[in-house]
């Protein structure tokens, strides 16, 4: 495996943590007896909006889809799916931001409808990445030149993604470290939520 599809796929694994334990925790935020740490939800959010889809979806389109396109024509229709579903991932990203707004403005009310619109963007983002591993990678194997994954890894090493780097030290780094504080075990490190009204 390349270096760039490895990078790929390491990016994707870490999109993917951060999104599971999302989910964990808007079920866990469903029990109206514990009151939820709204800032880890708000630092995932953070962490899903700033690196997939300001940073590896972009290059994504710009790079790997761009020169797929040129080497693999019959790739174009897929290609256009998938964009169109990056645009569509930058819309529930919004949406997830005002449902937890919502959540924690109306607190214990709206765990119901925050944990759906979580449900919802999971399972939108497994499609995606399904899509992705199983069909574009492959193809992109077979169809692109040495050439253009030099330019494609060139591109990707810019990401600063603490998951997949953890020597990288950033803001993401940093954020990543404050995902893990303040989520509860299972999740993270952080302490249970307490007991509403305690």
């Amino acid at each position: 495996m390349n270096k760039a599809i490895r990078k790929l796929r390491e990016e994707h694994r870490s999109i993917s943590a951060v999104v599971h334990a999302l989910e964990q925790l808007a079920h866990a935020a469903q029990d109206s007896s514990l009151r939820p740490e709204f800032e880890v939800f708000r630092a995932m959010l953070y962490y899903i909006d700033a690196f997939p889809e300001r940073q590896h979806h972009p290059k994504e389109d710009e790079h790997l889809f761009a020169r797929l396109r040129a080497r693999a024509p019959q790739a174009g229709p897929m290609l256009d799916d998938l964009q169109a579903e990056h645009v569509r991932s930058a819309k529930l990203i919004r949406d997830l931001e005002q449902a937890l707004l919502a959540f924690e403005q109306s607190w214990p009310n709206g765990a119901d409808v925050f944990a759906a619109v979580v449900n919802e963007y999971a399972r939108f983002h497994r499609a995606h990445m399904r899509k992705e591993e199983r069909e574009v990678l492959p193809l992109a194997e077979k169809a692109l030149r040495p050439e253009d994954w030099d330019e494609i890894e060139k591109a990707f090493a810019a990401n600063t993604d603490p998951f997949s780097d953890p020597h990288y030290h950033t803001d993401f780094s940093k954020l990543y470290s404050r995902i893990v504080e303040l989520a509860p075990d299972p999740i993270g490190l952080g302490a249970p939520w307490k007991k509403a009204g305690a």
